[in-house]
Formats: structure tokens, sequence, C-alpha cells
């Protein structure tokens, strides 16, 4: 089984900065691709950004480009996720996910969740 737990989460004001990590651990962890998801009230889960595990080639939505980052750190089976200029509709809940495709079409883990809010 594979843990992945999500830190960084918060509240934040409209133009602010927060940055979102993913620590995976359990069994032998050997991920096609890691990367984030998220979720806003009312609103279906969507993918935000991915990264594969070997190679660090990135995937990010339309929407978040230039504005949210995904790296890795695969030393401490660590992802992370960058998020600048952070706009009321960027709140949601944010999980962190690992998958054997790319760019994550399916999702084998998920996290637990951790909440941004942004406040205007």
């Amino acid at each position: 089984q594979v843990q992945l737990v999500e830190s960084g989460g918060g509240l934040v004001q409209a133009g602010g900065s927060l940055r979102l990590s993913c620590v995976a651990s359990g069994r032998t962890f050997s991920p096609y691709a890691m990367g984030w998801f998220r979720q806003a009230p009312g609103k279906e889960r969507e993918r935000v950004a991915a990264i594969r595990w070997i190679g660090g080639s990135t995937y990010h939505a339309d929407a978040v480009k230039g504005r949210l980052t995904i790296s890795r750190d695969n030393a401490k089976n660590t992802v992370y996720l960058q998020m600048n200029s952070l706009k009321p509709e960027n709140m949601a809940v944010y999980f962190c996910a690992a998958s054997l495709t790319w760019p994550m079409y399916t999702v084998n883990y998920w996290g637990q969740g951790t909440q941004v809010t942004v406040s205007s």
C-alpha cells in the first residue's frame, strides 16, 4: 500500500502564494507520474498538474499555466505544487495523486486532501 500525505494548505489573501507538498511512503514506490487534482465546492474534481517520476516532464492545465508549477524531489519521494498569484477561484481541496498513466488519466493512489482558501 502507498500512502500520500499532503501539507501546506491554508488561508491566503488573493495575490498571495502557497506551496503544497506531498510525501509518498509505503511499499516500493515507483509511479509513472504524480500530480495534483483539486475539487471546489459543487464542482467535479479536476486535474491541475502532473509530473513524470522519471525524467520530470510536466503537464499543467491551461487554467493554471503561469501561476501554478509542479516539481518533485525523487530522493524525498515528494512532489510540490507552487501556487502564485492566487485568486478566489483557486479555492478548493487539493489532492495529491499517483498514477501509472500519463498525464494521470487514471489515478492509482489518492492523498486525503488539503484545503486551500483564498480570501478576496
